[in-house]
């Protein structure tokens, strides 16, 4: 029994890593925007897809594709958020639920015509492999994409920290109005945060490829988990969305192990709802909400 729960704890925190920087993109939005992004899942099955796409063009491996599909979210982000977002920036918290829903419907939709519902998959010689950890394994795709993770979150929070435009996020999350006073251009700091959510969100998409088969509604496996993980860690922070994955990719894949596989995302909003009764503001939460 004591083999089973370690060996669950260890696919847990690979799995928390994926969930993390899914829901580092969501907590940026909402840092900066204070708009929560309902159609982050279907961001992430068109990272998939164009994975997908960029593969059949080129036969490189999603791991090389990276950059490619970063730039190709980048610019599928500046589109989105010129026709859609900044038409609502500064509205009410309602309008950016029911846009931010629409707009998940619409993409969903959408990718089915595109692509149809056939699920496709992107090749990988290393789908089956594992790692040894001593008498413990590790799916190999699994620790690649929490690797992955561990190191696209510390470069958004060293961008968020170190950097000019950084700063300039920090400061209109605080305050848009005082920010723009002071000189900086929060137009572009909403535009730099919503695509860089987007592009982490197409990220996390191409690392879940040689996990996940590619379909239409994929991204909606995730996106209530991902929401759940923000909150819990605390609206706007960035260590606390990491902390919040890796608490519910562990408490998941105990349940799913111990108890039943089906009982995982039980288990989540159970020990959702405990943190959150002990702590509302969640783990990394403080009166005001920073990047």
């Amino acid at each position: 029994m004591s083999w089973k729960i370690i060996q669950a704890v260890i696919n847990g925190i690979l799995n928390g890593g994926v969930y993390a920087i899914v829901a580092v993109g969501l907590t940026i939005v909402y840092g900066v925007m204070k708009m929560i992004n309902f159609a982050n899942g279907e961001f992430l099955m068109f990272g998939m897809y164009f994975t997908y796409l960029l593969y059949q063009v080129t036969g490189w491996t999603c791991y090389a594709l990276i950059p490619l599909v970063a730039v190709v979210m980048a610019a599928f982000g500046w589109v989105v958020y010129k026709l859609v977002i900044e038409r609502i920036v500064g509205r009410d918290s309602t309008t950016y639920i029911m846009i931010t829903v629409g707009l998940s419907y619409f993409l969903m939709n959408l990718a089915q015509i595109l692509f149809s519902a056939t699920p496709v998959s992107v090749p990988s010689d290393i789908k089956t492999a594992s790692v040894k950890l001593g008498s413990f394994s590790a799916s190999l795709p699994r620790l690649i994409a929490f690797l992955a993770a561990c190191v696209l979150i510390f470069a958004v929070w060293l961008f968020m920290q170190k950097t000019y435009m950084g700063r300039a996020m920090r400061a209109t999350s605080e305050k848009a109005e005082v920010a723009q006073i002071l000189g900086i251009n929060t137009k572009v700091a909403f535009t730099v945060a919503f695509v860089l959510s987007l592009v982490l969100a197409g990220v996390a998409g191409l690392l879940l490829t040689p996990i996940y088969t590619i379909y239409p509604s994929v991204g909606s496996v995730l996106k209530t988990t991902a929401l759940m993980i923000v909150v819990l860690g605390g609206m706007g922070s960035i260590p606390g969305a990491l902390l919040g994955g890796i608490i519910v990719g562990i408490v998941e894949a105990l349940v799913g192990t111990l108890i039943d596989a089906n009982l995982g995302p039980a288990g989540i909003f159970v020990v959702f709802l405990l943190i959150l009764y002990i702590r509302p503001q969640g783990l990394f939460g403080k009166g005001s909400r920073v990047a």
